[in-house]
């Protein structure tokens, strides 16, 4: 065995289990809500979008804010806002803080189509996720996000 292979950490058979678990889980919900908000409309990146802007003053974020948020390069975002506001459901503006950057802007269609989809998109979370759980699992859920969501160095504690 090469020394590269030895240091490769294997799951354990427990450890295996787990992960494609988690897959399988992650899988089911994302394709069953994506798949009810479909039905009204929109994408789950649409429906992100949508909802953070319509909590924030005026309706209004940043595209760098609103990357961050999602997870995504500026470009992708970008991207995806170009053909949400052919759909009418946001428009840019100039940010007047970052010459080179933009900020997104929910439309009323915008935010009647999030008014729409909202509804469907509950129970679908509802349907796929939460009513499939006990609290004692949603609490566990919650503390592994935490966990995951620590830096590394706090993990272990």
């Amino acid at each position: 065995m090469s020394t590269k292979e030895s240091a490769v950490r294997w799951l354990s058979p427990d450890e295996e289990r787990a992960w494609r678990a988690f897959l399988r889980v992650v899988v089911a919900v994302q394709s069953g809500t994506a798949r009810d908000l479909a039905a009204v409309g929109l994408s789950e990146p649409d429906y992100e979008v949508l909802s953070t802007l319509s909590e924030r003053p005026d309706h209004t974020s940043s595209l760098g804010e609103q990357a961050d948020k999602m997870g995504w390069s500026r470009s992708r975002l970008s991207r995806h806002a170009t053909r949400m506001e052919v759909r009418g459901l946001l428009s840019r503006a100039p940010d007047p803080t970052d010459g080179r950057g933009c900020l997104l802007v929910l439309t009323a269609q915008g935010l009647a189509a999030l008014e729409n989809a909202a509804p469907a998109h509950l129970e679908s979370v509802r349907r796929h996720f939460i009513d499939r759980l006990t609290p004692e699992d949603l609490a566990a859920v919650e503390r592994i996000a935490r966990r995951l969501d620590a830096p590394p160095a706090d993990r272990d504690r």
